[in-house]
């Protein structure tokens, strides 16, 4: 599994689990069992991230030596409800052999161990809980493309996602002008590794095997589309082409926004999946139903965080009291 593109995904993005996660919260935990025992043998409805998984699987069959995709299930089911599920991947024809079933408990601890670099999750509590520990997590939201072909697109904003948040925090601190000055001053320079780094750089050295294979077959249509999409403009988009030289990788599509509403180019772009470490750029999205991943990474976050902590303890801001 070194060798391979690793996601992580919980039984509850990948089918629609909610008429019995509700029979667990107000049944318990044996209600919920007898349920799906008693219905082991009806497939489960597809969830939120399932064309997303679908779709990447499809890659291990026009690569079938290679085999870069492998998808594990990291699931609080035991193994005695787990057997619905691998029933319900069966009948979709969804090849995913591996998995940690859990009993109830998080089973974010072997994500290290499984080699997971990217883990997809409907519990915000997991995902945040993976990147306090530094792995790289994101909150599935909503997901609905499931067009006709074998195109897959991910789109990825850049600051706090693929690269960290050194110029994010320089920004909230200083304001807007001493942040395009130090971008402008370090913009030979490459930013530090985001939460999402390493599936970043994964996917476009799977690019980098397309390429090869479209030289050898002219016909060959590529499978793969990545894009950018990032609140960044000039002079601060040096930032991120450094970054990606230093990285050896290309990106098919950068879509440089100034601050712009991030809507209408991401419901032209129609992604597959679409990473963001900003909920608010991704509320939109949810309402339209396009596939929102929220990383809840950086200052933003913890900002938030914050805001929480404290309007839960009456102390909120000065415009508030």
């Amino acid at each position: 599994m070194e060798d391979k593109i690793v996601v992580g995904i919980s039984t509850r993005a990948l089918f629609d689990l909610e008429k019995e996660n509700k029979i667990f919260e107000e049944q318990g935990i044996e209600a919920y069992r007898e349920y799906q025992e008693a219905n082991e043998n009806v497939p489960l409805n597809k969830g939120v991230a399932f064309p997303f998984i679908k779709r990447l699987l499809t890659i291990n069959k026009v690569f079938p030596e290679e085999q870069p995709i492998e998808v594990v299930l990291l699931s609080r089911n035991s193994a005695m409800t787990g057997l619905r599920v691998f029933n319900s991947l069966e009948k979709y024809g969804l090849n995913i052999s591996r998995g940690a079933f859990m009993s109830g408990s998080s089973a974010i601890k072997y994500i290290p161990a499984f080699n997971i670099s990217l883990f997809l999750s409907m519990d915000e509590k997991d995902v945040a809980e993976g990147i306090k520990n530094g792995f790289p997590a994101g909150h599935f939201l909503s997901g609905a493309v499931d067009d006709e072909g074998n195109e897959l697109r991910i789109a990825f904003d850049f600051d706090g996602v693929i690269a960290d948040d050194s110029s994010e925090k320089i920004y909230q601190n200083e304001g807007i002008t001493p942040y395009h000055k130090h971008e402008q001053i370090h913009g030979e320079e490459s930013l530090g590794e985001g939460p999402l780094s390493r599936f970043f750089r994964q996917i476009a050295a799977f690019q980098k095997l397309e390429r090869e294979k479209l030289k050898e077959d002219p016909k060959y249509k590529k499978i793969l589309r990545t894009a950018i999409v990032t609140a960044r403009n000039a002079p601060a988009h040096k930032r991120i082409i450094s970054t990606l030289k230093a990285w050896n990788v290309e990106v098919d599509e950068m879509l440089l926004l100034g601050g712009a509403d991030k809507t209408p180019f991401l419901k032209q772009l129609r992604p597959h999946v679409y990473f963001d470490d900003q909920d608010r750029n991704l509320q939109s999205l949810r309402e339209m139903g396009l596939p929102a991943v929220h990383i809840p990474f950086g200052v933003l976050n913890k900002q938030e965080s914050t805001k929480e902590t404290e309007g839960a303890n009456g102390e909120g801001s000065a415009s508030e009291q």
